[in-house]
């Protein structure tokens, strides 16, 4: 009785093996046929294969790539019909940008044809009045404000985080009254960027008839992979005609006064012209996607009446994520250090780079281009700092100079390629932006600008320790393991 009961067991025990063998496999072929990255690819197999069964759930709960799921298929179908209709709206601007001269324009002209194409999203260089730097929260909340009283049409407004404190509800008491005015107000949040608003700033918006939408709903059942996939972008449209993005959420920490309990260095823009229509483009696609509506590239929301006279700040938009067919942010900077002659100044709160965005700045500083690289000495993320100074010891072999900025916390995205291109954005320089969150950034093609960027980055530098291949040297055995295990996860943050 006790030998036949033990053959059952060892029936049922072969059983379970073999079809736990067969899950392996299948999941292992769905990870090399899915996954787009060749070190991702690497780590997921190897959790798959060396951590029974939590390797497996942990890649179907946040490993699948969603640019190939039908989640977003339905967004990628509204997105191209936003742009196929946005392509005709600009006919004008593009034939007006192809008779220009600008010296600037025509040494990026491959860049701009590479943003340009169908396949990384039919991005638009367009000529605006006017772009204005805005460094952290006490430049940029004032403007802001400001431009949004001056509302006659409509405001749209769509923010990763967005808090209840009091820069929160003073921007909210805006939107109601420009509400009551007549003026059409919408409001996208990150479901979890966001979630602290839900029964209070959101609340009071639809009470006030503002239609106010989360993106991507966080549900139970799909809790993990929706909250892998997040809206990291901070996009205002004014009128269709005044717009800002950049780093800067909507949250009292990013406005440093006396009572603040640390620095936030963070730098944002605002665009008179038409790339914010570029940006309406990204907003009304998120929009129409969350919201079930089929907001139009009509004249109410995109008023384009010829090229200003005075319209001479290029700017090109471009978009990236999982409603991308190929990781355009990252495709932007990688051409952009390409096409770098003499300095590439770079910014970034987290650096966790593709493993091509490393060999390009490596074969930079090999070729003689002077490239410094500012990261916070410490950030708001223990274990990405332990990452990052993993990746740091080819750049310092290469002759990249890496500073840590030492006065707060820098949340800059920004880069300034020989004073003559500079990009402002959302994206910081780490796999998560490149392939997982949606994101936005913004290349201007103006050597004012650079220049001004330029500056600002060297007056960062003014409050950073530069970190030099000697003080890697004397990190300690144990630290340098530790950097390197942690290293083996990045592709999962």
């Amino acid at each position: 009785m006790l030998q036949s009961a033990w053959f059952v067991d060892a029936k049922w025990f072969i059983i379970v093996q073999v079809i736990y063998l067969l899950l392996l496999v299948f999941t292992c072929m769905r990870i090399i046929y899915d996954t787009r990255s060749v070190s991702k690819t690497l780590a997921y197999l190897l959790f798959a294969v060396f951590v029974p069964v939590f390797g497996i759930l942990f890649y179907f709960y946040f490993g699948i790539n969603y640019r190939k799921r039908k989640l977003y298929n339905r967004k990628l179908v509204v997105d191209e019909a936003v742009k196929t209709d946005f392509r005709h709206f600009l006919q004008e601007a593009e034939r007006c940008l192809s008779a220009s001269d600008r010296q600037v324009l025509q040494h990026y002209k491959g860049l701009i044809q590479l943003l340009s194409d169908k396949k990384t999203g039919s991005n638009h260089v367009l000529p605006n009045e006017e772009i204005r730097l805005l460094l952290n929260g006490e430049e940029l909340f004032p403007l802001l404000i400001d431009e949004l009283k001056k509302a006659r049409s409509h405001i749209h407004m769509e923010y990763y985080i967005y808090e209840n404190d009091r820069i929160g509800r003073e921007i909210c008491d805006i939107l109601i009254q420009k509400a009551r005015e007549g003026v059409e107000v919408r409001f996208l949040y990150d479901d979890f960027g966001s979630r602290g608003i839900r029964k209070t700033i959101v609340r009071s918006l639809r009470t006030a008839g503002i239609q106010a939408h989360p993106f991507n709903k966080i549900r139970l059942i799909r809790f993990a992979n929706r909250l892998n996939y997040r809206n990291h972008r901070k996009i205002v449209v004014i009128d269709g005609h005044t717009s800002f993005t950049g780093g800067i959420n909507v949250s009292d920490r990013y406005i440093n006064s006396p009572d603040s309990e640390g620095y936030w260095r963070d730098t944002h823009i605002m665009i008179k012209g038409l790339s914010s229509l570029a940006l309406q483009q990204v907003f009304v696609s998120d929009w129409n996607f969350c919201c079930n509506e089929d907001l139009l590239i009509d004249r109410r929301y995109f008023p384009y009446a010829g090229i200003p006279e005075k319209a001479t700040y290029h700017a090109q938009i471009v978009s990236g994520g999982p409603d991308s067919d190929l990781p355009n942010i990252l495709y932007s900077i990688m051409q952009s250090i390409n096409l770098a002659r003499k300095e590439i100044l770079l910014t970034t709160p987290y650096y966790i780079p593709d493993s091509s965005l490393q060999e390009s700045l490596v074969l930079a500083a090999l070729s003689g281009i002077d490239v410094k690289l500012l990261v916070p000495a410490s950030s708001d993320s223990t274990l990405v700092d332990v990452a990052s100074r993993a990746y740091f010891d080819s750049l310092l072999r290469a002759g990249v100079k890496v500073y840590q900025y030492t006065k707060g916390l820098i949340h800059a995205k920004t880069y300034v390629i020989d004073r003559t291109l500079s990009s402002v954005g959302t994206a910081n320089l780490d796999v998560r932006s490149f392939d997982l969150n949606f994101e936005v950034s913004a290349l201007i093609y103006d050597e004012e600008i650079a220049g001004q960027l330029a500056d600002i980055f060297y007056k960062d530098l003014e409050d950073a320790r530069e970190l030099t291949l000697a003080t890697q040297k004397r990190r300690s055995r144990g630290r340098k393991l530790l950097e390197r295990i942690v290293r083996l996860i990045s592709p999962f943050m």
